[in-house]
């Protein structure tokens, strides 16, 4: 059996907690609409024929295939987390690259470009235009905080 999603969409959020770096994650993650879910991160190819779609809901205890970035920080630390992704020239699929830094989402969006280059290079293949999606937060004083993006994917066959 081959679970070969053709949807999937983008999302993301960044939250804080007095609490935890965790229960800041899970709000980020209720504001994305996969709080609900139980995420399962996957690697990062996008299979011929996938179609992003518009966020869209996912029933309550699902497993949810992802790729999935975040970063957690404490007071005053300035984090961001972030996904690119581009489907190739030759409609053959597409990828998609995750990362996290403190520090802020140009510098992120920076190296994400960096690793997609080298992802195309390493199998000789051109990408189409390369989107990104970032979250960046510089966490409150007294709070703990997380920045968090996926691509989601959806629509089984």
């Amino acid at each position: 059996m081959h679970l070969v999603p053709d949807e999937f969409f983008v999302t993301s959020a960044s939250a804080f907690s007095k609490v935890s770096d965790l229960n800041a994650f899970d709000r980020a993650l209720i504001k994305m609409g996969i709080g609900e879910q139980n995420l399962v991160a996957v690697s990062s190819v996008i299979p011929p024929g996938a179609k992003e779609v518009c966020k869209k809901e996912i029933p309550m205890g699902s497993v949810t295939h992802c790729v999935l970035a975040q970063i957690r920080g404490s007071e005053d630390e300035l984090i961001a987390a972030g996904i690119a992704y581009a489907l190739r020239k030759d409609g053959k699929g597409g990828y998609v690259a995750e990362g996290r830094i403190h520090g802020s989402k140009d510098s992120l969006i920076d190296t994400l470009r960096q690793k997609m280059n080298e992802i195309a290079e390493s199998r000789g293949v051109e990408l189409g235009g390369i989107k990104y999606l970032t979250e960046e937060l510089v966490v409150p004083k007294g709070n703990y905080g997380a920045c968090v993006a996926a691509l989601v994917f959806t629509g089984y066959e």
